[in-house]
């Protein structure tokens, strides 16, 4: 549980651009003043017709909406993502039209779901290109990156994911934080489209939780060759890491990483630096 003194510290602060002013809610704890991390469900329309529902922390909504469509192989590019003519409540209109065509089925994502079933490794492979040969990275620097991960809204709430996107040198470009980890990588991606920076051939992504399969897709069909946790991957997001020749790390706290995937763009790569 937070210290009171941490929590009088950061009732009152403000947040920065990278979290909304909607992304938090008062509440009572025991009869005393709290904030929670708000989630809400988000339409996403391309051309007026539902593409999908998500359930996600407000803030961002159009990298939200474009991040995910571009995941899916549905958008070629950055397109135009606004809110609906309708002005309808937590909807964003995308402009097609789609790069591939439309699935039978509408897609609905909760805050913490993932992809799962038989051939989804396949179709990452077929709507995502072979990566670039990416930035080469000392052990040390991907280890720290999560130090350089602001997360205000976590501090603030314990409930938000993280997603941080960083050039070779380790400077942060763009955070985002949500309480769908899937959405904080999609949101950070909408970004990147909106700022002609896909693919992100010499950038690396860094999570504050676990190494999912659907995050490291996300990541790959981005293009990122550099992907770090700062929790344990799974064993499909491994295999997959492997097959698209990712550099994937996980466990990067207190000056530690282990790399388990992409070796190649790991400078010092030392048995002695993994757990």
């Amino acid at each position: 549980m937070r210290a009171d003194a941490m929590r009088s510290q950061q009732a009152d602060a403000p947040l920065p651009q990278a979290a909304s002013r909607l992304a938090v809610r008062d509440v009572l704890r025991d009869g005393e003043r709290d904030v929670v991390a708000v989630e809400e469900p988000l339409e996403i329309r391309v051309d007026g017709e539902a593409m999908a529902v998500t359930m996600r922390t407000p803030g961002h909504d159009e990298e939200l909406a474009l991040g995910f469509l571009y995941g899916e192989g549905l958008i070629a590019g950055p397109t135009e993502a606004t809110l609906s003519d309708d002005l309808a409540a937590n909807t964003i209109e995308v402009r097609g039209p789609l790069a591939r065509e439309q699935p039978a089925r509408r897609f609905y994502t909760t805050s913490s779901c993932g992809v799962c079933g038989k051939g989804a490794i396949e179709e990452v492979a077929v709507h995502c290109a072979p990566l670039a040969a990416g930035p080469l990275v000392a052990r040390a620097l991907l280890a720290g990156l999560p130090d350089r991960l602001v997360q205000p809204g976590f501090q603030r709430t314990g409930a938000l994911h993280a997603t941080g996107l960083f050039d070779a040198a380790g400077e942060l470009l763009c955070m985002r934080e949500d309480v769908g980890r899937h959405n904080a990588m999609d949101k950070v991606v909408g970004w990147a489209l909106r700022e002609r920076r896909v693919p992100l051939k010499d950038t690396m992504l860094c999570v504050s939780g676990r190494l999912s399969f659907e995050l490291v897709q996300k990541a790959a069909v981005a293009g990122a060759a550099v992907l770090v946790g700062v929790g344990a991957p799974t064993s499909l997001a491994v295999e997959l890491a492997q097959q698209r020749e990712m550099t994937l790390c996980g466990f990067a706290r207190r000056g530690r990483v282990n790399v388990y995937a992409g070796d190649q763009r790991v400078v010092d790569s030392a048995a002695s630096g993994a757990e």
